[in-house]
């Protein structure tokens, strides 16, 4: 008795079905040709709600693609609009193959996109890419369910992982203070909104700039940095 039939993955030399998102035209068609002469078809796009509407039209008329690649920072804004894009795409099609392909590492929304199934999840620096060989070759492994990060992308997660524990060792007021800090109120506005003493907020403030292990710098710098530790930036 033989068991269900098991989806085929693409292999490292057959030819993917890419769908590209990049704002810049000559990255974009430069890709395209280069992807299409190692026998890869080739669609492009240039932005992301663009993306998303051709991976709905792309489904529906034929099957999703093989692999889509995606810059993070397209328009309108020029922020993240790709890397949302691509968060929409997987939240819709869970086993959607994608690749990042960016000059930046958005730590805040790649976590989320690796939280949940990693599988068919890349993400590479265009700055660190030096040989084609390599992009092909991570495209493929991409494509074949594997997830592939650069090493600078990994090092930054994990130092957002570290500030996430650090947060931890906060007490329920410490983070009532440190929410208001972020808030832009004063040490007397402060005390004010949670009736305390000012030297008790004082010490609430010292202790939160001790648990996070803040380098001892000016008072100012010191709340800069623990207010950017509790957005995740």
């Amino acid at each position: 008795m033989t068991g269900p039939a098991v989806p085929t993955r693409p292999t490292p030399d057959a030819g993917l079905r890419v769908l590209l998102a990049e704002d810049s035209a000559i990255l974009r068609d430069g890709l395209a040709a280069l992807l299409t002469r190692r026998g890869h078809a080739v669609r492009t796009v240039a932005d992301g709600a663009a993306l998303e509407r051709e991976v709905a039209r792309v489904a529906r008329e034929e099957s999703l693609p093989d692999v889509v690649v995606a810059d993070i920072r397209m328009p309108p804004t020029f922020t993240d609009e790709g890397l949302r894009a691509v968060l929409n795409l997987r939240s819709r099609h869970p086993a959607l193959p994608v690749l990042l392909f960016s000059q930046y590492v958005e730590t805040r929304y790649a976590s989320l996109l690796l939280a949940g199934d990693a599988r068919g999840v890349g993400y590479l620096l265009k700055d660190r890419v030096a040989d084609v060989r390599d992009f092909v070759a991570a495209l493929g492994r991409v494509a074949r369910g594997e997830t592939v990060l650069d090493p600078e992308v990994v090092t930054q997660l994990m130092g957002t992982a570290r500030q996430d524990v650090a947060l931890e060792r906060l007490s329920a007021r410490e983070r009532e203070v440190l929410g208001l800090m972020a808030q832009g109120r004063s040490n007397g506005a402060i005390a004010d909104t949670l009736h305390l003493s000012y030297g008790a907020v004082e010490k609430n403030v010292a202790a939160i700039f001790t648990k996070l292990d803040l380098p001892q710098d000016a008072a100012d710098h010191r709340r800069v940095l623990a207010v950017l530790r509790h957005l995740g930036v």
